[in-house]
């Protein structure tokens, strides 16, 4: 089918969305890693808009890119300035890299009520801008700003805009459905149509807001379009961007285009879609196709059995491919094909064929009391091995008691006393804490080190409390999420309770069971 071209903005675009930024230090980390995707186009920003990056722009200038080509995003001159002299064309100018994209007005509705200009100006300023930056040697990327709403409304004058473009030297037009309000029937129409009266290559820009981004630019591309604009998870103004991690392996593996410079590197859009997550400081969203965790999960127990016989029934493509792996899930929902292939995930080979039935009873019951084990694999396993005869407690408790001081507008003070039995020996220990159960944490690790020194390895670094039943109030049943972690592995455990630290406990004593089991046998 030949190679669609791929220009990635989540530097630019995707930053505007909410919630997302970037350091210095984390851009050029991005740069790289969509470099070694292998995109054809990295568009780094407006150079001319923040001082961020008119200091991103400064550094990119002593990095080596081996794939990609780097792009300085801005406007058409302004109606007052002469382009040789506008301070965003000049701005790009400075920025010195090989490929210039800027955008201009097809809508007349904008031309009129935003710019306040006449037709012919905004013609004129396209035309001129274009024609300038060609004259200083740059790749030239026109993106036809609100293009589809334009041309709904006045096709006339948005073909127009677009052949002012074309009359400066355009080497790509960028068809941009900028208010995302668009659905796919008419997309594919309209840059068919265009495709006919222009003979310049056309590209499609599209954003998310009625949820139809990936939709609107693969149809783009059926109509016609060459070249594809998005964001890594779809970052963007408002809803967001078309999606690239999504738009890429639906062009290469439903629609058999090539994307990449380098094919091979589609099974890396896994790690990449997370590596951005990471960066922005945002949680990775889990739902995303193809590179989301549950992308590829299955919880019913008729879709894991017939998963395990053939994958086509429930997977419409391998998830090696874009380097995700599939998940089973276990809930009230699950059936005895999911404990045997959650047990293969483990290693754990079951030879009684009435464990699967057993765990899964206690599963439906403890779920029935609240409990989850979707982010809680380590307390499955337990569970697992318990039900197979194969687990054996490294401690049991005794007793604990927690104190929690406050007097006045001091900081409270939290005291845990604990007493365990480790084997034959009874130990009782006191630790504080910043909280109640980071005291007893404290204490309980004080007593368990002398026994098992990996403990000292092992840190909590996750604590989520979920209220199960609202309407109970300050009785109401508590789920406990804990993760940890040792070296580069984590796992989650959980405990369910009316009493905060009981559940808390719970999971926490899950966590360290599940390290002994794992590392001190």
């Amino acid at each position: 089918m030949g190679k669609i071209e791929v220009y990635d903005t989540t530097l630019r675009d995707g930053r505007q969305g909410a919630g997302v930024n970037f350091s210095i230090v984390d851009l050029i980390s991005i740069t790289h890693k969509l470099d070694e995707l292998g995109v054809d186009y990295i568009e780094a920003g407006w150079p001319g808009s923040n001082p961020k990056d008119i200091e991103f722009f400064d550094k990119l200038k002593n990095e080596e890119f081996k794939n990609a080509k780097i792009v300085a995003f801005g406007s058409t001159r302004l109606a007052r300035n002469k382009v040789q002299d506008d301070p965003v064309i000049l701005s790009m100018l400075n920025a010195d890299t090989p490929v210039v994209t800027i955008f201009g007005k097809t809508w007349d509705l904008h031309v009129k009520d935003v710019l306040g200009v006449d037709l012919e100006t905004n013609l004129k300023m396209i035309r001129e801008s274009v024609s300038y930056l060609k004259e200083k040697g740059k790749y030239l990327i026109y993106d036809a700003e609100h293009f589809f709403d334009g041309y709904n409304d006045n096709p006339e004058y948005a073909i127009k805009t677009l052949q002012a473009a074309v009359d400066g030297g355009a080497d790509n037009l960028s068809l941009c459905e900028t208010n995302g309000g668009m659905i796919p029937f008419g997309i594919e129409d309209i840059v068919r149509k265009i495709k006919t009266e222009i003979k310049t290559p056309l590209g499609v820009h599209a954003h998310n807001d009625s949820e139809c981004g990936v939709a609107n630019t693969l149809a783009a591309v059926k109509g016609g379009a060459v070249l594809v604009q998005g964001t890594i998870n779809g970052f963007g103004e408002r809803t967001g961007n078309a999606n690239l991690c999504s738009i890429l392996p639906n062009l290469k593996f439903k629609m058999g285009y090539d994307v990449l410079v380098n094919e091979d590197c589609i099974k890396d859009l896994t790690e990449v879609s997370r590596f951005v997550s990471e960066l922005a400081n945002l949680p990775h969203d889990e739902k995303l196709p193809y590179v989301g965790n549950n992308a590829f999960a299955h919880k019913a127990g008729v879709h894991v059995n017939a998963v395990q016989k053939n994958s086509r029934t429930y997977e419409h493509i391998d998830p090696r491919l874009v380097g995700n792996h599939r998940r089973i899930l276990i809930s009230d929902y699950s059936g005895k094909s999911s404990v045997i292939e959650k047990a293969r995930e483990f290693g754990i080979d079951i030879k009684d064929a009435n464990v699967p039935k057993k765990v899964i009873d206690i599963v439906k019951e403890m779920e029935s009391e609240g409990f989850q084990f979707e982010g809680a694999e380590a307390s499955f396993e337990l569970l697992l091995k318990q039900a197979m005869g194969e687990y054996t407690p490294g401690f049991s408790l005794k007793g604990f008691k927690i104190i929690t001081h406050k007097i006045e507008e001091e900081i409270s003070v939290n005291e845990a006393t604990i007493k365990v039995v480790v084997g034959n020996e009874e130990e009782m220990s006191v630790a504080e804490g910043d909280g109640p159960v980071n005291a007893l944490d404290s204490a309980l690790r004080k007593v368990l080190e002398k026994f098992y020194p990996v403990l000292k390895k092992m840190h909590l670094i996750d604590y989520k409390v979920r209220i199960l039943t609202g309407s109970d109030g300050t009785a109401a049943k508590t789920r406990v999420l804990i993760e940890s972690k040792m070296d580069d592995h984590a796992w989650g455990t959980v405990g369910v309770s009316e009493n905060i630290i009981e559940a808390s406990w719970q999971a926490l004593v899950d966590s360290i069971e599940y390290l002994l089991l794992k590392y001190n046998s």
